[in-house]
């Protein structure tokens, strides 16, 4: 038996029409069930025979992902607790506004980056999720909106479980068909992949050409601060990243933004918000976000006060850096930037 997700379209006609006597017609459903209509179980196929049901799923199965629990939080975020069919554990967020409605999905089952203010770091590294995996999530949080709001998914963003671009393969893979005209059909320019600063692996989106936009998760602006909070950097240092993201524009045209959360008395001063500017001048960045720190267990970190975080700004402000301040959203049910965890 094979998962029919991870069949080419052209593979799959070929199955249906010619080994198992259906029509085209039958062929383009069947895809249209899979990818446009999300579904992931064959007795769901209701256009097709019931004799035509059977035989597929003698043939092939679905890798399917389970939605094993929700919480609410007061701000009407939604943290889903997702099981895969190996019986693990990862997390994604539903962070619904009025004109927006945006998933936060995983990469990884874990992370082996060990981001000191990162709650999946403490986890290690489980496994890579599968290209199929990741685009089940897109499709659960999906339907739980189409449920509630009435409306499909407007934004997605890759900045849950893990680093995408320690599982590049299955990453764009699941983007490819999470932007595919003929599958989920969500625009490239509303898809945010976040990294935490993989040198080599920026320069290869930029190669590839890819459409979707760019997040580096800085959150310190020279060398050693930045080694002290994310190990990577030892290999990926500031100038090393600048140098990538300057190669990824030049072949891409993307956005970039830089992602940087304020840690009280470590990367909140002065001179950190000038080394901030000085950074931000050396590459073709579009938005700083400014994050409050969400607490973790057994953090080792503060959040920074408010007015530390208006002055910080303030400062950017006046070096006209396009900065904006991104507020926390649930963190009562620990589903914030940070404190994904299983």
């Amino acid at each position: 038996m094979k998962n029919i997700r991870e069949i080419s379209k052209a593979d799959l006609n070929d199955i249906i029409i010619n080994e198992m006597g259906e029509s085209k017609y039958r062929a383009q459903q069947i895809y249209d069930w899979i990818w446009k209509k999300n579904v992931s179980r064959f007795e769901d196929m209701t256009n097709l025979s019931k004799s035509l049901q059977a035989a597929l799923a003698l043939r092939f199965f679905f890798r399917n992902l389970s939605i094993d629990s929700m919480q609410e939080s007061v701000d009407g975020t939604v943290k889903y607790k997702f099981k895969t069919s190996d019986q693990h554990f990862i997390e994604g967020v539903l962070i619904p506004t009025e004109h927006r409605k945006t998933a936060c999905i995983s990469s990884q089952i874990g992370c082996s980056l060990s981001c000191k203010f990162c709650a999946t770091g403490k986890m290690g590294h489980i496994r890579n999720l599968h290209f199929d995996e990741i685009y089940e999530q897109v499709a659960l949080i999906n339907k739980e909106v189409e449920k509630k709001y009435g409306c499909k998914l407007t934004n997605l963003v890759l900045m849950g479980m893990g680093e995408p671009l320690l599982n590049y393969k299955e990453v764009l893979k699941a983007i490819n068909y999470i932007t595919q005209p003929d599958a989920f059909a969500m625009s490239p320019r509303r898809i945010t992949l976040s990294t935490a600063g993989i040198a080599k692996m920026i320069k290869q989106l930029g190669d590839d050409q890819v459409r979707f936009k760019l997040a580096l998760s800085l959150h310190a602006a020279n060398d050693v601060k930045r080694s002290q909070l994310m190990p990577i950097n030892e290999h990926n240092n500031l100038k090393t990243l600048a140098t990538a993201l300057n190669y990824f524009y030049q072949q891409t045209k993307g956005e970039i933004t830089l992602e940087y959360t304020l840690l009280q008395n470590f990367n909140d001063t002065v001179k950190d918000a000038e080394e901030l500017v000085k950074f931000y001048r050396t590459v073709p960045v579009d938005l700083i976000n400014i994050i409050e720190y969400n607490t973790i267990k057994n953090g080792i970190f503060q959040p920074s006060s408010e007015d530390t975080l208006e002055r910080f700004v303030g400062i950017l402000s006046k070096q006209q850096v396009n900065v904006r301040v991104r507020r926390s959203r649930g963190k009562d049910i620990a589903a914030a930037c940070g404190q994904l965890v299983v």
